[in-house]
């Protein structure tokens, strides 16, 4: 007798169980742990049946990082909104650092560019690094464009993170991502909400990050005035 295929619900509950075997795997054991053999095992279903679902390790490695860091980022796209941008950009800065000590397999696999690049939960992670971002901008506090300080924060909490992997749990020092966190603020934040007079790059970058508001005025209209506070928000001010 022909053996029953799932049907698409099947399918999914399937999928998502060899998925979630895999994940637990490669948390507790490491990605050279995430076999074919040992996630069947776990899954409690054949060898085979991870091949109709994934071409290879690699598919498989893939799946498992997009679904924990999905997971990840929908909660912190749900966060609580505090009131207080600068306050909100610090928790997220606590929470991604937190995620990668926590995650360390998953975070290496996510670092991979090739991976990571076309991950769609990794872009998403970047557009609500961008929308903090932005919320800083608006109250006038951000000295440098909007692009480059979402730059600057992701490749600096990047980078805390394989630092702080790399070194054994015993030897950590916590203080390290506290510290690149403190010095990437100096760079890119001013010490209160700018004024014309005080600021105008700062000024500029502030408007900038509300310009598209302005339904008032027309698409193309908008599209000048970005252009225009964009090339002011990168002019260095004038020597006083």
């Amino acid at each position: 007798m022909a053996e029953a295929r799932p049907d698409g619900a099947g399918r999914l509950k399937t999928r998502a169980s060899i998925v979630e075997c895999a994940a637990r795997l490669l948390r507790e054991r490491g990605a050279s742990a995430v076999t074919t053999r040992a996630v069947a095992q776990a899954a409690g279903m054949q060898a085979p049946t991870i091949y109709r679902f994934f071409e290879d390790k690699d598919a498989l490695l893939d799946a498992v990082a997009e679904h924990v860091l999905a997971t990840y980022v929908d909660g912190k796209a749900l966060a609580e909104d505090h009131g207080d941008p600068i306050a909100d950009l610090r928790a997220g800065w606590d929470a991604h650092i937190g995620f990668g000590l926590a995650n360390a397999a998953l975070f290496g696999l996510l670092t991979d560019p090739a991976r990571g690049a076309r991950s769609p939960a990794a872009a998403t992670g970047v557009e609500v690094l961008r929308a903090k971002v932005r919320r800083v901008a608006a109250i006038g506090r951000l000295r440098v464009p909007e692009e480059r300080a979402v730059e600057l924060i992701h490749a600096a909490g990047t980078g805390a993170v394989l630092t702080l992997l790399s070194t054994p749990p015993e030897h950590r020092d916590l203080g390290l991502a506290d510290a690149m966190y403190e010095a990437v603020m100096r760079s890119i934040l001013t010490d209160a909400p700018a004024l014309p007079a005080d600021d105008a790059a700062a000024a500029a970058i502030a408007f900038r990050a509300v310009a598209p508001k302005l339904t008032i005025l027309t698409d193309a209209e908008r599209a000048l005035l970005a252009e225009w506070l964009d090339r002011t928000g990168r002019t260095p001010a004038a020597p006083g």
